[in-house]
């Protein structure tokens, strides 16, 4: 079986598998990895690698050969072409910021290069519907939780926590990451062949799908060495969240936005936006609760975070319409 791949789409593919596995280890694994710093770190990674395998295989199969889950199936927003060297930028950038622990999203940053401008629409007006509902939910949900439940924790945290705490967070992490993975797979795979080759059977054959997972996994393992790396920060700076018991709150949270904006429509959409506004909601709600500090004092956390984020956005639609211009100038 024939591997057909040409350099730059296999240079931007690994550039861009590592910046999102690199970068959105603070939205699916941080905490995980927060709470089991007791365990070593290839436990963890086999756990996680084990979830992506069967979610990949299962997309791989069920959708015909498109490991995307249909993310990139719309054409005419995302064009079917032969990545140049330009295609490759925005992912190695998205890597440099990811070691400056900018929270950039993963989505626009590399599939802004290869989408039109009704693609780039579509992705932004979710992610900003994104953001707004995953806010107003981190905001009611711990409104209730802040006085009652995350109380009880922050007094507990010496405290030996029930075994059962531990299999759910498990439970819940598996849960998060394979529903994450459905939406994000798509800023890998953009570079790798998609729909059919001549023949009608699927451009991505088998041989290659399987050396790209290698590839995924690779990387993965490094990240878990890592523990995640610099854009942790973020993560960490945030109130209660290496405790077991509030992680698995959080990740289910999360977990359930990601489903039902995957089960919304095949749009792609920054979970990034999604994450910060579910973090900034959170917080918002257990420090104005909890008096740990002043709303002016959160509101410049939270917008901080945000901020980090509009520069990464900013970025990213000035190197998906700038490159190509480069690029024909270039030509002649």
């Amino acid at each position: 079986m024939d591997i057909d791949i040409g350099l730059w789409a296999a240079i931007g593919f690994m550039f861009a598998a590592y910046a999102v596995v690199g970068n959105d280890a603070l939205q699916t694994l941080g905490t995980f990895i927060n709470s089991n710093r007791r365990l070593p770190w290839w436990a963890l990674f086999l756990f996680a690698a084990t979830v992506l395998v069967v979610v990949f295989a299962y997309g791989y199969i069920s959708s015909g050969g498109d490991p995307s889950f249909g993310r990139l199936s719309n054409v005419d927003k995302y064009p079917i072409f032969e990545p140049q060297w330009y295609h490759a930028l925005p992912p190695l950038m998205l890597l440099l910021l990811t070691r400056l622990g900018i929270p950039v999203s993963t989505t626009f940053m590399v599939l802004a290069i290869f989408a039109t401008m009704g693609g780039m629409q579509s992705m932004l007006t979710k992610s900003l519907i994104g953001y707004g509902v995953a806010f107003l939910t981190g905001g009611v949900i711990y409104a209730v939780l802040a006085p009652t439940i995350e109380r009880w924790f922050l007094k507990t945290s010496e405290q030996q926590h029930a075994p059962i705490w531990v299999l759910l967070q498990w439970i819940t992490t598996g849960y998060l990451w394979a529903v994450w993975l459905m939406q994000d797979f798509a800023n890998i795979f953009i570079f790798l062949p998609r729909g059919v080759d001549a023949t009608g059977a699927a451009a991505l054959n088998p041989m290659e799908a399987s050396i790209a997972v290698v590839g995924i996994l690779v990387l993965l393992a490094y990240t878990f060495w890592n523990q995640g790396g610099p854009v942790q920060r973020i993560l960490k700076s945030k109130t209660n969240v290496s405790d077991i018991r509030s992680a698995t709150i959080i990740d289910f949270t999360y977990a359930s936005l990601l489903f039902y904006f995957k089960e919304l429509n095949d749009i792609p959409m920054s979970t990034t936006w999604v994450f910060l506004g579910l973090i900034a909601g959170r917080e918002f709600a257990i420090a104005t609760l909890d008096n740990i500090r002043s709303p002016q004092a959160t509101a410049k956390i939270v917008f901080a975070d945000a901020g980090k984020a509009f520069v990464g956005l900013v970025i990213s639609v000035a190197m998906g319409v700038g490159l190509p211009l480069i690029a024909e100038m270039l030509a002649g």
